[in-house]
């Protein structure tokens, strides 16, 4: 887990075989965080900084560990070993330039066949920038750039880069279409999410609601390149976050934080994008739930959606094309500290980035106002017990990655 702080770090945790985590050690990333501010926002302290998800990945052969550096705009790479020990061995800007009090590099994608990772920005209107990888996971910045905008939308904040398991798509999904940065505050702290129109009325900024634009995917050239972005209706409001099933290449679930749920979608080897039925969960306590992050299990049964406005996870079953409830909430509500409210005005603890581990038994969740890492067992109907918790920074954790 990257910590974000201004002078950020990765965090090592061991996991014993109950699951239990251990910190070994931090490792400065040699780049900055944006600390507690939230750049999408513009609030002083907040988590989840930048609307965003994917901030720490591996390689697929678990050589390199890289971290977006979020307030400076920059990429650390780490040689990992066996033991899960962490050496630094580069750190490079993206090539987008700071503009303000933080940087926005937020969500990586790798193809370690064409040695290229993808860097998404939270705010444009280069939101895509590539990176070259070499052998040794030296990082070289290139030129090409790529944006998330339209014509008539300049400012939109994409949420994460996912890529295809084929390596043709880049899949980006989005949340607002202008930062809440610019439509500012209501007095209690929460976020304004709707902006008057020049003909005096008044349109909503989450993305693909109502114009059905929110998930752009490019295609991937024969040499790491993106073509020309496409646009695609999403279905439900701020397509948040994209995960590919295990076993089904082509398919993958789409979590809705204005949509309020999760739907089972698929893609071709054209990129043509399919999206099945929206399925809500309870949103009793307030709109939006702000659905943000998901974690599907190895099996590809089970799907871990975590609520930001709603301070804990809530689960799905995939049964072929079918995905259903199976537990919401998963597990009980983790309280924060009582400073911070989401878009829907309630008190939440914010919780972000999740990873399970590979053989689905243990799920972590970021909660970043609660200052907790905290460690579940899954179990059978899709119930999370919570089995451990860290301490981890106030508010500015990103990112998990794990093995």
């Amino acid at each position: 887990m990257q910590t974000n702080e201004l002078r950020n770090a990765i965090i090592h945790y061991r996991r014993d075989a109950k699951g239990a985590l251990t910190e070994v050690e931090r490792v400065l990333t040699g780049g900055a965080g944006s600390g507690t501010f939230k750049p999408s926002s513009g609030q002083e302290s907040a988590p989840n900084a930048f609307e965003g998800a994917g901030s720490v990945i591996l390689s697929p052969d678990r050589r390199f560990l890289f971290t977006t550096n979020g307030g400076d705009n920059s990429v650390s790479s780490f040689r990992v070993g066996e033991d899960g020990r962490l050496a630094r061995l580069d750190v490079k800007p993206t090539g987008n330039a700071v503009d303000g009090k933080s940087g926005t590099a937020k969500s990586l994608a790798y193809v370690p066949s064409k040695g290229m990772l993808y860097v998404l920005h939270s705010f444009g209107p280069d939101h895509v920038r590539l990176m070259s990888v070499d052998a040794e996971g030296t990082l070289t910045a290139r030129r090409e750039r790529y944006t998330v905008n339209t014509q008539e939308k300049t400012d939109r904040v994409p949420t994460m880069a996912v890529l295809s398991p084929d390596g043709k798509s880049l899949l980006v999904g989005t949340v607002f279409d202008q930062p809440i940065a610019h439509t500012g505050l209501y007095p209690d702290g929460s976020p304004i999410l709707w902006v008057r129109q020049p003909d005096g009325t008044y349109k909503v900024i989450a993305s693909n609601a109502p114009d059905p634009d929110g998930l752009v995917v490019f295609p991937v050239r024969g040499d790491g390149t993106l073509g020309a972005a496409k646009f695609h209706d999403a279905k439900a409001g701020s397509p948040f976050y994209i995960a590919f099933l295990n076993s089904r290449p082509n398919t993958f679930v789409i979590g809705y934080a204005v949509g309020d749920g999760c739907a089972l979608a698929t893609i071709d080897g054209d990129g043509k994008i399919n999206v099945g039925p929206l399925v809500k969960i309870d949103t009793s306590a307030g709109l939006p739930s702000e659905l943000c992050w998901l974690a599907v299990s190895a099996d590809d049964r089970t799907v871990y959606a975590t609520n930001f406005g709603y301070s804990y996870i809530s689960s799905y079953r995939i049964d072929g094309a079918k995905l259903s409830i199976a537990k919401d909430p998963a597990c009980p509500k983790v309280p924060g500290d009582g400073s911070f409210r989401g878009v829907n005005t309630t008190v939440t603890s914010g919780p972000s980035d999740c990873w399970i581990t590979p053989d689905g038994a243990h799920l972590y969740q970021i909660y970043g106002n609660a200052s907790a890492l905290v460690g579940y067992a899954t179990r059978p109907d899709g119930s999370l017990h919570e089995i451990t918790r860290v301490k981890i920074p106030h508010n500015s954790p990103q990112g998990l990655a794990g093995f």
